[in-house]
């Protein structure tokens, strides 16, 4: 089989990366194309990934369309020289095209409701051209017909306790030690197109916090965007590829980010989030993951996440219960890329078996107990 990869997000390598490597054992070819956003292609190097640049992020709404009606026109030149059999993306519109124009599969994957973007444009663009929506359990709308769900996050596509083992040594990266206790933070750059109208902590909001956290642990900043100059003593000094090991053994994590605060939930960190999406129209995984299985909080100001940040740095042994509350949902959640692989094998089969018995996904791949 011929599979052809679009990535746009760090968040895309490490939905993809184990199922690359895991398709390429068994004997077929992938060929991968990548967007220079954040650290893509640094994250793709370093997983030693080959791919095909395809544009750049730009700035702006007008860059933005151009930039995806380049990704478009070459992403089908790219395509069609490389017959694949299957195209894969997250919310693309350039894979779901390119499918559709050369008679090809597309499979797109999508984590989130439409309802949660001002302007749902990628849905709109993307949908009614891929033959098949990959989405979550947790995901609170109906996308019809095309629709295949999935009991898992994205993010266990390569947090599973089977794809993923935190190494203490990014400690000394850091030139921490394991007695010692730190807070990592997150700020995003808000210039994503389903960013357009949402915002997340402000520069006071910022201050008071890092002010707060202080008083308790050292402070590390992961930042999207450039840092003002205040806080570039607090500037992470890990490779983005050792990212979820710091995240791991992280204290408390603190960001108006989404895929990483995630992240921080199923490594069992104490994560607070704070951005404009939280609310009556919040995506479904964060609802899950605050109210179902108590590893997160939703926050949608400054003083409510200061507030809950004290709340947690007084909280005994909070690691450790973080740990207890994480293991619910490894029993309950699947191994994504094992999914990924059954499901992409034995397509169209696998779609048929998905729609008639949707509970086959639990046995088609492993379980929690398997990584035990």
């Amino acid at each position: 089989m011929r599979i052809l990869i679009d990535m746009g997000h760090p968040a895309h390598v490490h939905l993809f990366k184990n199922f690359i490597w895991e398709m390429e054992k068994r004997g077929h070819r992938v060929l991968v194309t990548a967007r220079d956003k954040d650290v893509v292609t640094q994250l793709l190097k370093a997983y030693n990934i080959p791919y095909i640049p395809v544009g750049k992020k730009g700035t702006g709404s007008l860059n933005l369309i151009k930039e995806w009606t380049f990704r478009d026109f070459e992403i089908v030149r790219i395509a069609r020289k490389f017959n694949p059999d299957i195209l894969l993306g997250v919310l693309n519109p350039a894979t779901a095209h390119a499918a559709r124009l050369l008679g090809k599969v597309s499979v797109t994957f999508t984590d989130s409701e439409p309802e949660i973007a001002k302007y749902p444009i990628a849905d709109t663009i993307t949908l009614p051209f891929t033959d098949v929506i990959l989405t979550l359990s947790s995901v609170q709308h109906d996308y019809g017909e095309k629709e295949v769900r999935v009991n898992s996050y994205k993010e266990l596509a390569s947090l599973h306790p089977l794809r993923f083992s935190p190494n203490p040594d990014v400690l000394d990266i850091a030139g921490l030690t394991p007695e010692d206790d730190y807070a990592l933070v997150r700020f995003v750059a808000w210039d994503a197109y389903h960013d357009m109208g949402q915002g997340g902590l402000t520069l006071e909001d910022k201050h008071a916090l890092i002010r707060e956290l202080e008083q308790s642990c050292r402070v590390f900043i992961s930042s999207e965007s450039p840092l003002p100059p205040e806080f570039e003593k607090y500037r992470l000094p890990i490779p983005p590829e050792r990212m979820h090991d710091f995240l791991h053994y992280a204290k408390i994590f603190v960001s108006d980010s989404q895929t990483m605060t995630t992240e921080a939930a199923l490594l069992g960190t104490p994560a607070v989030r704070c951005n404009s999406f939280v609310g009556k129209n919040d995506m479904g995984n964060f609802v899950e993951l605050e109210e179902r299985y108590h590893l997160i909080y939703n926050c949608r100001d400054g003083p409510s996440v200061l507030s809950k940040v004290r709340e947690l740095l007084k909280f005994p042994n909070l690691k450790d219960e973080w740990a207890r509350r994480r293991e619910p949902l490894l029993h309950e959640k699947i191994d994504l890329t094992a999914f990924m692989v059954w499901f992409i094998e034995n397509y169209p089969r696998s779609f048929a078996e998905m729609k008639e018995h949707p509970k086959v996904q639990y046995s088609c791949v492993s379980t929690r107990r398997d990584a035990l």
